[in-house]
């Protein structure tokens, strides 16, 4: 049996005190406080506290006198003021001051309900995010690669398992998945991490430019060649050479390759002095390097050469779990380069990003939260922030059809939308929607025939109130 969340309510009012305690103990742990000095003494005394909701207008410290103490002293309690005197500037200034929401009495109990429960998963998600970044950081030291996916954990064991060795390493997988971060990282856990790291990007170059760049070439060598000049092996030596798109080799410059992989020797272009090196050689591609073989594409002895140890990088849209965790990664590295100070990104943006298939992979998702930092206004990211192109992409994912439906419109609004929005998602299933919604299916009911009375002109009250 799961534990319910505590809510703290602290109003001097007692009939309010005691109707809040009666609607949400079905789902909550309630306590109740008639002053802010009474619910400090509560918060110092149970263990934890989720939700505070506390009025504004109190004898003593008032709720936001309470809101700066609970804000300081228990940051992960979600702060909500409730007051019959509301006002824009008041709920601005609440906010600042770190509350979650801010709503007018009487309260809409429904409307509560669903900000209560979508509050407690935004800081679970917050939470989540932080906790998995610590465990990874201290249990792989894999400081710049980020994952908590089953996909991704073998990923960073076949890390730990191969680093230590002098084994060649081939990592395979789809452009943008970070290929060049696992080969620094196995060089950073390696006996060689005092060398130097040398990278090739091998597609860039035609035969003859790769030749000479991997392996140096003498003075008149060939027209142009004015200087001796020093290769990537040479570079390398004592550290690690890695070779990317090695699937892009010219078959000359393999045979190359293949001899230094098996003699640790080679010549410059136009020379005639063996150079010897100590190296290991990590080679990367986004291509199946085995079927290349087969077509007769890439040699077979060098492939095997290669192919010791072979890592395979999955693409991001089957790293469950793991574009929350990126996406604070990100967000925290592109705020500091730009100079802003978001305290994050809501759980309805996040989950608008999950619902988008990522064809770039991490490349793709890193370029868009720069996007959104660098564009973004406000203290967080919103799914307003979110570029066109990913909403479009993503409006088959029900949690991003939640995230959009709450983008826009009074807060009536918003919730028939919202409510609109699951209904469909479940193709039309009351009861399934009502267990996504949070609510009864009376409830669902009702809400529905208020949206239709509403459409044929004879509005009614919606949700019950204090």
């Amino acid at each position: 049996m799961s534990v319910k969340p505590v809510i703290l309510v602290v109003d001097d009012d007692r009939n309010t005190r005691d109707g809040l305690q009666r609607a949400l103990r079905r789902s909550y742990n309630v306590k109740v406080a008639e002053s802010a000095e009474a619910a400090l003494k509560v918060l110092a005394e149970v263990a934890h506290i989720d939700v505070l909701l506390s009025d504004l207008r109190m004898p003593g410290v008032d709720g936001l006198g309470l809101l700066r103490r609970v804000h300081a002293q228990y940051p992960h309690t979600i702060c909500i003021l409730l007051t019959a005197y509301g006002s824009v500037e008041t709920a601005v200034q609440a906010m600042k001051q770190g509350a979650y929401d801010f709503l007018t009495k009487p309260i809409n109990l429904d409307h509560l309900d669903m900000l209560i429960a979508r509050a407690i998963k935004s800081r679970d998600l917050e939470s989540k995010v932080e906790s998995l970044e610590s465990q990874l950081n201290e249990k792989y030291g894999l400081e710049n690669i980020t994952g908590e996916s089953i996909a991704m954990q073998q990923v960073f064991e076949m890390i730990q398992q191969a680093a230590p060795t002098q084994a060649s390493v081939l990592i395979q997988g789809p452009s943008g998945t970070g290929k060049e971060l696992v080969a620094k990282a196995i060089h950073r856990l390696s006996s060689r991490s005092k060398g130097p790291f040398v990278a090739v990007h091998c597609a860039a170059l035609s035969a003859n430019l790769l030749e000479s760049e991997l392996f140096g070439h003498e003075k008149g060598a060939f027209t142009g060649a004015e200087t001796l000049r020093m290769g990537r092996f040479e570079m390398a030596d004592g550290g690690t050479l890695f070779l990317d798109e090695i699937s892009e080799v010219d078959p000359a410059v393999q045979v190359k390759l293949l001899r230094v992989l098996e003699e640790r020797v080679f010549e410059r272009v136009g020379g005639q002095r063996s150079i010897e090196v100590d190296i290991r050689v990590v080679a990367a591609t986004n291509r199946d390097l085995r079927q290349y073989v087969k077509e007769g594409k890439f040699r077979e002895d060098l492939f095997f050469r290669l192919n010791v140890v072979d890592i395979l990088l999955p693409p991001l849209k089957s790293r469950d779990g793991d574009i929350a965790l990126l996406v604070n990664r990100f967000l925290k590295e592109f705020s500091e380069k730009n100079g802003k100070s978001f305290e994050g990104i809501t759980s309805d943006a996040v989950m608008l990003l999950q619902g988008y298939s990522w064809p770039g992979n991490v490349r793709e998702l890193r370029n868009t939260v720069e996007k959104m930092v660098v564009l973004g206004r406000g203290e967080r990211l919103t799914v307003r922030d979110v570029p066109a192109n990913i909403r479009d992409g993503a409006v088959e994912h029900p949690a991003s059809n939640h995230a959009l439906a709450l983008t826009s419109g009074s807060l009536a609004d918003v919730e028939e939308q919202k409510i609109m929005a699951v209904l469909s998602n479940n193709k039309g299933n009351k009861t399934r929607a009502a267990q996504e919604l949070g609510i009864s299916r009376r409830t669902l009911h009702r809400k529905l025939r208020e949206y239709s009375e509403n459409e044929n002109g004879s509005a009614q009250p919606s949700g019950e109130e204090l």
